[in-house]
């Protein structure tokens, strides 16, 4: 049946991993403890060999439940569909019409004409950019944004072979690293944020405010870019100096023409999507429904009534069906499903109850165990799925511990949002374009160690003396 026997391996890795940690966990917790955890495994497996899509595997949860009764049913359903989804649905809707107007490109490349002729600052505002851009949209987006310039500008200055490149490598990793890293700058970086929010609403009993984040992890962000930045310019390279970039970014702005209706609509509608979002607490008396996920679902919901410079909808419906990001809502759901399996039969406290057992007492060890798990999982899936494993067994840890659960839940949140080793989610885009998965070893794997022990330190010392930092 299956002509592909490599294929076929990694198909039936699943389910097999699946029956062995059933059968090895039966020895320490109940059936649908060890199911749960077993459906971690199979899951994660997939989603580092990916036989099928990642969005595929993101579905397990609804299937085997249906088979193991782990929980009711309903709880796994309505991850699917849940308020943070229509906040990613309206965002996606909104950013659609950036893509579709160059409202986005207009943005990158005004950025971008700020360069200059070294290659320093050609890395630094290519990080910087990544970044920030990836505050704002899906990091996803602003690689697929930034990674074709990139190679545009090498090109037009003589770096024909991408692949063979040196200068290359600095300036594709900083593109990837930065939207990697940028994700955790707010609530709308990344999916992972999102499932972060839920976590920690149910924990505090009370809306979590997108200003309360923004406050808390920019100076974090900051930090960490400084690292990824001081790595990135220690690559050797055969030149420091790329004369005339300025000058093409220029040339490339140039041919944009003058900004149009549909990129100032484009805008207007997520710069108020996000104002109002920031501005929730004076408002959330008088409307107390209209959180974040339905502000941003209201003016996605615009795009499809407004019209462009043509008179024609901002947002067709035809290409809003292409060009949804699907997938990635179904991967975060999945995440949420897979998170509730883990936490509602218990799983997620048998895995904090064999943390416990190391020598922990909430110091910065305690922050660096946390951060090496939820940095690993990270690497095998995605940012998403390891914040739904993560965050749960943090927070069982934390109450097994007895200690204060909110400065190590924020460290877990930068934690997954700082990957930089193996070829998979958006670093894979950089290498479809050119860059050697080899450099991403290479380079990445003392960044991601350095990054690790940066980060517990830096969260350690946050707890001790900034009180913000131990309360929501």
């Amino acid at each position: 049946m299956y002509k592909n026997h490599k294929f076929l391996v990694q198909v039936l890795a699943g389910p097999v991993l699946f029956a062995l940690t059933y059968f090895v966990c039966k020895n320490f917790c109940d059936t649908k403890q060890a199911c749960a955890l077993a459906t971690c495994m199979w899951m994660g497996i997939w989603w580092v060999l990916r036989p099928v899509d990642i969005a595929v595997t993101a579905l397990l949860p609804i299937l085997l439940n249906s088979f193991l009764d782990m929980v009711p049913m309903n709880g796994i359903i309505s991850r699917y569909f849940s308020e943070i989804v229509i906040l990613l649905l309206g965002s996606d809707l909104i950013s659609i019409t950036w893509e579709s107007s160059k409202l986005d490109q207009r943005l990158a490349l005004r950025s971008l004409c700020l360069i200059g002729a070294s290659l320093k600052q050609q890395i630094f505002v290519w990080l910087a950019a990544s970044t920030v851009l990836s505050i704002f949209l899906p990091n996803v987006v602003t690689v697929q944004i930034l990674i074709p310039v990139s190679i545009a500008m090498l090109k037009f200055l003589g770096e024909k072979d991408i692949t063979a490149s040196k200068v290359a490598v600095p300036i594709l990793l900083a593109i990837v690293w930065g939207a990697g890293i940028g994700g955790f700058g707010s609530p709308l970086g990344g999916a992972a944020n999102l499932v972060a929010i839920g976590y920690i609403e149910n924990l505090t009993g009370k809306e979590f405010m997108y200003g309360d984040w923004v406050i808390r992890f920019v100076p974090l962000l900051a930090v960490v870019m400084l690292l990824n930045f001081f790595f990135l310019i220690r690559i050797k390279t055969p030149i420091s100096q790329l004369p005339g970039s300025s000058e093409y970014f220029k040339k490339m702005y140039g041919e944009l023409g003058q900004i149009r209706k549909s990129e100032i609509i484009g805008f207007t509608l997520f710069f108020a999507a996000m104002l109002l979002s920031f501005l929730r607490p004076f408002y959330m008396q008088a409307l107390p429904l209209m959180k974040p996920a339905y502000v941003f679902f209201f003016f996605g919901m615009l795009t499809f009534v407004l019209k462009d410079e043509n008179d024609k909808p901002m947002l067709p419906w035809k290409l809003a069906e292409k060009k949804l990001g699907w997938g990635m809502m179904f991967l975060f759901a999945g995440g949420l499903a897979l998170g509730k399996l883990v936490t509602d039969t218990g799983a997620a406290k048998i895995i904090a109850e064999k943390i416990t057992l190391l020598p922990l007492t909430g110091d910065v060890v305690t922050f660096l165990v946390f951060g090496v798990f939820a940095t690993i999982l990270t690497e095998i899936s995605s940012n998403t799925a390891a914040a739904a494993i993560a965050i749960p067994v943090v927070l069982s840890t934390c109450q097994q511990l007895n200690v204060n659960p909110i400065p190590y839940l924020l460290s877990c949140i930068v934690a997954v949002n700082c990957a930089y080793v193996l070829p998979v989610s958006i670093r894979a885009i950089g290498c479809n374009h050119g860059l050697d998965p080899a450099h991403l070893l290479r380079y990445g794997l003392p960044l991601s160690v350095t990054g690790v022990a940066v980060i517990s330190l830096l969260c350690y010392f946050a707890m001790k003396f900034w009180p913000l930092f131990n309360s929501l």
